[in-house]
């Protein structure tokens, strides 16, 4: 901000106006670095973890469901339809209100009970072992129930249920290693060390490597991929944990670096689909790639602008705004089958123009002006959606497949070991691509560990 200097003949005059005008640069610098604080808390108040720091409100509303005819019934648990056990209950010895002793029965109630067994199932495998005739080689055999052909000092090993659902708990469910220690023992009576726990994901992950490998090969040929990332901790230094969703699978990689580089081993700098993200800048390096910006971050950025905004300034985020929403609104009546395909591009092509209208002259206001640019740079990134149906205006899918690890970042911190960092990456690919599939993870899992070859990832459910 320029502070326009006046001249004076008058010596005093002159000293006068030397002190103003220095007390007025001083105020200005002011106004500068408090803007930029403020800047900088309206961001770190969008972040992944600011909803953990606001206030609560002060008339919030009331949780849970409304009543209705329904009310008391939303949860009513079905009925098993296989009975395991049967238990008679007679009436008591005494009525428990006076103490007299002769009870007369009139009917039998009935109960359902849904309980978890704690029996452990400890098995022993006879093996038999031998030796080739033809070439000496040594022949052991394998049952279908085992998870390893260790004998020896290594003959006592855990099923596959319990590797699956160790890894669930921790890759899943965010447990940290001591936790899952500690549900075993509480809920089954398996004993075992943090170490074993941390074990077990480093060996469940060398058995999903070319799973990791299919999944890697449908993000990378998936027409259409979002990307996003977040902070991540790897030995306490920070690191970065990468996502990138396809229609049909998911991607994870934690790289020590925010940079290019993931993204450049995945997709491949000569990639051309569709790539959604939130603007990071990396990303336009992609130059075969169709971008998509998010709207929502846009949108966000527009309310921020209004809310920090006063008088004239204001115009240019609530043109912004309109103009993102009609995009919005021309994709709606798309769905509604009240536009065509051409429809559609005509209108993208409009709102661009009406966009560069917006954003090409120069603004007074910094906020604006360093928002102008970014539209002007990005301008046929917006409407991408528009011009092909199916694809989405937004990173959410990329929000939503981040957000798992964040909250178990928020619980355990991140990884402690480069060989942890891979295998967090890996398990969580497939675990996510299996979800995205409509299969079973622990299922997967499961059968990957008992199978003494690598298994195909579920098909997709176009595909089946």
């Amino acid at each position: 901000m320029n502070v326009p200097k006046i001249t004076t003949d008058c010596p005093d005059c002159k000293t006068l106006l030397e002190q103003q005008q220095a007390i007025n640069e001083m105020l200005v610098k002011q106004i500068e670095i408090l803007t930029a604080r403020l800047e900088k808390v309206e961001r770190e108040g969008k972040r992944q973890a600011a909803p953990f720091r606001k206030k609560r409100k002060s008339d919030p509303k009331k949780p849970g469901r409304k009543s209705g005819e329904d009310h008391g019934n939303h949860h009513r648990r079905a009925v098993p339809e296989v009975i395991d056990e049967t238990y008679d209950v007679p009436l008591p010895a005494c009525c428990p209100d006076c103490g007299h002793k002769e009870l007369t029965k009139t009917e039998t109630l009935v109960q359902f009970q849904t309980e978890i067994p704690r029996t452990v199932i400890n098995r022993q495998f006879n093996i038999d072992a031998g030796r080739c005739s033809g070439c000496g080689s040594h022949v052991q055999s394998r049952h279908e129930l085992q998870t390893s052909g260790a004998v020896g000092a290594a003959a006592a090993q855990l099923g596959p249920n319990v590797h699956a659902a160790m890894t669930l708990l921790n890759k899943e469910l965010g447990l940290s290693h001591g936790k899952v220690k500690r549900l075993l023992e509480m809920l089954f009576e398996i004993h075992v060390s943090r170490s074993t726990s941390c074990r077990s994901m480093l060996r469940t992950a060398d058995r999903l490597e070319q799973a990791d490998q299919q999944v890697r090969d449908a993000v990378r040929g998936s027409p259409q991929v979002v990307g996003d990332e977040t902070g991540w901790r790897v030995d306490g230094r920070g690191a970065w944990l990468h996502a990138f969703v396809g229609l049909t699978a998911t991607c994870y990689e934690v790289d020590p670096t925010r940079s290019i580089g993931p993204a450049k081993r995945l997709l491949g700098m000569d990639w051309s689909g569709i790539f959604g993200h939130d603007g990071w800048a990396v990303y336009d390096k992609f130059t075969s790639a169709t971008h998509q910006q998010c709207f929502a971050h846009l949108l966000r950025r527009c309310e921020s602008l209004i809310e920090s905004g006063t008088g004239v300034a204001l115009a240019f985020p609530r043109g912004v705004k309109k103009l993102l929403l009609r995009g919005f609104e021309f994709r709606n009546r798309f769905r509604r089958d009240e536009v065509g395909v051409h429809g559609m591009k005509v209108m993208a092509g409009r709102l661009t123009m009406q966009m560069w209208d917006l954003v090409r002259h120069r603004k007074t206001h910094r906020a604006n002006e360093r928002f102008a640019k970014f539209l002007e740079k990005h301008l046929h990134d917006l409407y991408t959606f528009l011009r092909h149906p199916g694809a989405d205006a937004t990173n959410w899918r990329g929000e939503q497949a981040i957000r798992p690890a964040v909250v178990n970042r928020k619980v355990w911190g991140g990884n402690r070991t480069e060989s942890g960092a891979l295998a967090q990456s890996r398990i969580m690919s497939v675990m996510q691509t299996c979800k995205q599939r409509l299969a079973d993870p622990f299922d997967f899992i499961r059968h990957q560990l008992l199978s003494p070859t690598p298994l195909a990832l579920p098909l997709p459910i176009t595909a089946r």
